[in-house]
């Protein structure tokens, strides 16, 4: 049996689906927002963030009570509404985090996870995996993940989908984040695509040139209607540390409609981005929000990496 055609075929099934989106135009981003200590952060480094389609779920990875630092989880915290306070993040389970899992994404659907692990099973360093639920809002009823297959993932670092469903049926598309394996991983990281293939398995993976430079570029996020779309970078042109070396800097880059090619990257500015490194950006179902992590110090964040978020409003009368 072909374990990646035979669970491929499943997520082809569950994921081609067609909405028609129209394209909008934003306003600047906001000042960037601690989510909170001893609520979502920890001392610990809580990063990747991803956000529910109604926005009552926060998901992200965190290395909070872990004997080993290495060995991060994907955390969920809950909110019976919009306007209310987070829960207290829970682990996910051994189902999903055995022995872990970073970067978790969400189909459009919410059917859908998407993470990276380095658990066994896999090709090389860090693989991305899918797991599968029946209910969208039941948090904790994730099927035993999947590996997405040699298309996608190789001997070396492959980490940060984000999914992308075309609103005219065409084949989805899964942007990611890849790199040798290693200690410089992150240094040598582009941000590669790969397209769902009708036995439902991913085709090979291809780099995507406008959106890569000589430094590190990693954990892409799409937004909904595939015309931008967010990703970390410590090219030339981020942020510098007190020592004059860049930061990482999240960037976005646009695209007039999803046949054209990327525009060149924008760092998203001081009002975002920082002299202590930002990263892992997931951009909200409705593109209102970002959701990132930073390393930014004691007074600003609760210790180690922290998750942040800027909003932006919908700008009445553009097209």
């Amino acid at each position: 049996m072909n374990v990646y055609a035979t669970a491929g075929a499943l997520l082809l099934t569950g994921l081609l689906s067609t909405q028609a989106f129209a394209e909008h135009k934003y306003s600047d981003w906001g000042p960037a927002v601690n989510l909170g200590c001893g609520t979502i952060n920890s001392p610990s480094n809580d990063f990747g963030p991803a956000i529910s389609k109604g926005g009552l779920s926060l998901y992200f990875s965190s290395n909070r009570g872990a004997s080993d630092p290495s060995n991060s989880k994907i955390y969920v915290a809950q909110r019976p509404s919009t306007s209310e306070p987070w829960g207290p993040p829970q682990d996910l389970g051994p189902i999903v985090n055995s022995p872990g899992g970073n970067n978790p994404s969400f189909s459009r659907d919410g059917h859908w996870m998407f993470f990276n692990s380095a658990r066994q099973g896999g090709f090389g360093d860090t693989d991305l995996w899918a797991s599968y639920r029946a209910h969208v809002h039941d948090d904790f009823a994730w099927e035993t993940p999947f590996n997405l297959g040699p298309g996608v993932n190789t001997a070396g670092f492959d980490a940060g989908a984000s999914y992308f469903e075309n609103e005219d049926g065409s084949a989805p598309l899964l942007f990611f984040g890849r790199g040798a394996s290693g200690a410089m991983q992150g240094m040598t990281s582009d941000i590669w695509v790969a397209e769902l293939l009708p036995d439902g398995t991913f085709g090979n993976a291809r780099p995507v040139p406008e959106l890569n430079s000589t430094q590190g570029d990693q954990r892409p996020s799409i937004r909904f209607d595939g015309l931008e779309i967010f990703f970390f970078s410590n090219r030339p042109g981020s942020t510098p540390n007190t020592m004059g070396v860049p930061t990482t800097d999240i960037w976005v880059a646009t695209r007039n409609s999803i046949d054209d090619p990327w525009d060149p990257p924008v760092n998203l500015g001081p009002e975002v981005n920082s002299a202590f490194g930002d990263f892992n950006p997931y951009i909200s179902p409705d593109g209102l929000t970002l959701y990132f992590a930073s390393n930014r110090p004691a007074g600003s964040g609760c210790g180690g990496s922290d998750l942040y978020m800027t909003t932006r409003t919908k700008l009445r009368g553009k097209d």
